[in-house]
């Protein structure tokens, strides 16, 4: 390791233990604004965060953000007792008007349903079990972020 790659880790150390930085769940609290002002950014951090949710809960990844020309899915995982979980995930700053996991329409399970077909047929799935889930994660404006996991949300 060079000198000036040690140093370098040394100052983020630093900054972590002063409370600056990216850790825990102060940096969320810390990098809220930022999240909040880029969709973009604000879908990438709520897909990690179901992704870790639910290996939280023993599941185990098999893709992330696969595409076809079908659709895309956000998260493949398989549960602990083996079932294959197509998980379609929205992040929100606020609720407002309506509930997060009611902006999934008719034609948007249909492109995942798609999906999630190719995904097995390229991977040579054939008896397995399969469903659709569902994770809602509201930022907020303060507090902790609220995960809501709906279990077998739809059927396409």
């Amino acid at each position: 390791m060079s000198y000036g790659l040690f140093r370098w880790r040394w100052r983020l150390a630093g900054r972590r233990a002063a409370g600056h930085g990216n850790s825990g769940a102060s940096g969320v609290l810390f990098n809220r604004r930022r999240l909040l002002a880029d969709r973009a950014r604000l879908g990438r951090w709520g897909e990690r965060r179901s992704e870790r949710f639910l290996k939280g809960k023993g599941f185990k990844t098999l893709a992330r953000n696969f595409s076809c020309r079908s659709g895309e899915l956000d998260l493949v995982m398989v549960d602990p007792d083996g079932v294959i979980v197509f998980t379609e995930v929205k992040t929100r700053a606020r609720e407002r008007f309506v509930p997060t996991e009611a902006v999934i329409t008719t034609p948007k399970r249909r492109r995942i349903g798609r999906a999630a077909r190719y995904f097995l047929a390229c991977h040579g799935i054939q008896d397995r079990i399969c469903r659709f889930d569902v994770i809602a994660v509201i930022v907020g404006q303060t507090g902790r972020p609220e995960i809501r996991h709906y279990e077998s949300a739809f059927a396409p």
